[in-house]
């Protein structure tokens, strides 16, 4: 007789046990496992395994949101900068409306 059927899921003591976790090497019946990368283990090993990289991901998180910020803001000053110097490099003579009253055949 195999060790698996004389077995009995580590939270359910009347339950015959179906799995053996492969990273914390205990019993678990059906409801106990779960199907993660071609491999069952139980929820708590799950909650360990899925847990890690979030908290990784959280630091570089915040990074990339402080480089996203400060390239959006570049980006809008160097535009109404630009903007700017255009409407500065507009003649005076354009703002109050002498230009349109100068013909070609005036300046000569």
């Amino acid at each position: 007789m195999s060790t698996l059927q004389k077995q009995r899921c580590l939270n359910h003591s009347v339950r015959e046990a179906v799995a053996r976790c492969p990273l914390c090497t205990q019993y678990f019946c059906r409801e106990c496992v779960t199907e993660h990368e071609d491999r069952v283990i139980c929820a708590a090993c799950l909650r360990r395994l899925t847990f890690k990289p979030a908290a990784k991901k959280r630091n570089l998180a915040g990074v990339k949101r402080l480089m996203a910020g400060a390239c959006g803001f570049l980006l809008a000053w160097m535009m109404f900068y630009t903007a700017g110097r255009m409407l500065l490099s507009i003649p005076a003579e354009f703002h109050d409306g002498s230009v349109w009253k100068l013909s070609t055949f005036d300046q000569e």
